[in-house]
């Protein structure tokens, strides 16, 4: 398999190109590589499909925003960026919504562009809907990736007349309205003359086929309210707000078209312990005074159990201590966060008369009062937290 040119090259234009530069582009690359103009040529065809995958992800705000940050993986749970499923039938159709029908600019329109338009040509090919969901995630499921199954409401194939919108073998008949052509031409007198417009066939829809008994439960729609479990394959390491794409677990598309697609949207659960911040974890450390004051071992939380740490001797508020590789992998790469732990002192609210005694003799101790060096740290480190 030849591999993947990036989309601002295959429409050779700059990465900070507008949209309307995109779309002028991707208009200059369909007419050169469209296969009426290059009849047999392979790889005409697949630069003309090559093409129309840039398109399609560069013209989506969301889509471009996604590769430019991720490349050609893309937080995407099947597979990446890709063109969608679409042949040649349905990029020639999505061009002729795109160019209002006329692509080349001859005011030929698309009955010589696309076969779909004539008799016994191609037929547009329709698409369902997209679908999106919500799902919800524990770090630990963001740590190591997981697998879920979720039941969802959608359009699914009519199992009556599987999904062709026909009663029986009644099948389909060339329509009468616009002789299978898909399109009818309306003309106009105008005060510039005689004016000709083209517009898809009200009765079959620009198909150039009408069903001629519609299945008894779908109405000739090949499509039915259901449901279906998908197996949602999340990979490790999305974050909150990422959207992956499943390509064709969308809405089934009417009488045998397209299927859309199932957009997942990522949420992330809230942990008891950590704050995430990109790849790292922040952990709030409470220690008490003697420990802060002594140093010591204690035991902290990760994602993976306890571990111990040492803490060193005279450890102020507010020290960051690091465990290396603790936090949450990059997606699609490589190398992991860290744990960051945040040290706080616990300062005693209610003491005994006991434990006021001793404090009384604390506080008088030289070694328990701030010297002007510890002071400067302490402020030093207070103001990195604002800057």
């Amino acid at each position: 398999m030849a591999e993947k040119r990036d989309y601002y090259e295959v429409l050779e234009v700059a990465k900070d190109a507008s949209a309307e530069e995109i779309k002028k582009a991707y208009r200059k690359k369909a007419i050169q590589y469209h296969p009426d103009k290059n009849p047999g040529n392979k790889e005409a065809e697949e630069k003309f499909k090559e093409a129309a995958e840039a398109y399609e992800v560069l013209s989506d705000p969301q889509k471009r925003k996604m590769y430019d940050q991720f490349g050609f993986s893309g937080p995407q749970g099947a597979g990446g960026f890709s063109a969608g499923g679409m042949d040649l039938n349905d990029i020639m159709s999505h061009l002729s919504d795109l160019f209002g029908g006329d692509l080349f600019g001859d005011g030929g329109g698309f009955s010589s562009f696309f076969g779909g338009t004539s008799a016994g040509g191609r037929r547009p090919m329709r698409r369902g809907s997209d679908m999106r969901i919500r799902v919800k995630l524990t770090l630990n499921e963001i740590l190591t990736g997981t697998e879920k199954k979720v039941k969802i409401k959608k359009y699914v194939p009519c199992q009556h007349c599987h999904g062709t919108g026909a009663e029986g073998n009644s099948g389909t008949e060339t329509c009468p309205t616009c002789k299978g052509r898909g399109v009818i031409i309306r003309t106009q007198r105008t005060i510039l003359g005689q004016m000709q417009t083209q517009m898809p066939c009200p009765d079959c829809h620009g198909e150039g086929e009408i069903i001629k008994n519609k299945c008894k439960e779908c109405g000739g729609e090949g499509v039915v309210k259901g449901e279906e479990i998908v197996t949602l394959n999340i990979p490790a390491g999305v974050a909150e707000g990422m959207q992956l794409q499943m390509s064709g677990k969308g809405n089934a598309a009417p009488r045998g078209g397209i299927n859309g697609d199932l957009l997942v949207l990522i949420e992330e659960e809230e942990h008891p312990d950590f704050i995430r911040d990109g790849r790292d974890l922040i952990h709030n450390l409470l220690l008490s005074v003697p420990t802060a004051t002594l140093g010591g071992d204690v035991e902290v939380p990760t994602l993976n159990g306890k571990v111990n740490i040492k803490i060193p001797a005279g450890t102020q508020p507010g020290k960051i201590l690091r465990l290396r590789g603790k936090g949450l992998p990059e997606l699609h790469g490589y190398g992991t966060g860290d744990l960051l732990i945040n040290v706080s002192v616990y300062i005693p609210e209610h003491l005994n008369k006991e434990e006021r005694d001793l404090m009384e003799k604390l506080r008088e101790a030289d070694g328990t009062k701030p010297t002007e060096s510890s002071k400067k740290s302490i402020f030093d480190n207070f103001k990195n937290l604002f800057r």
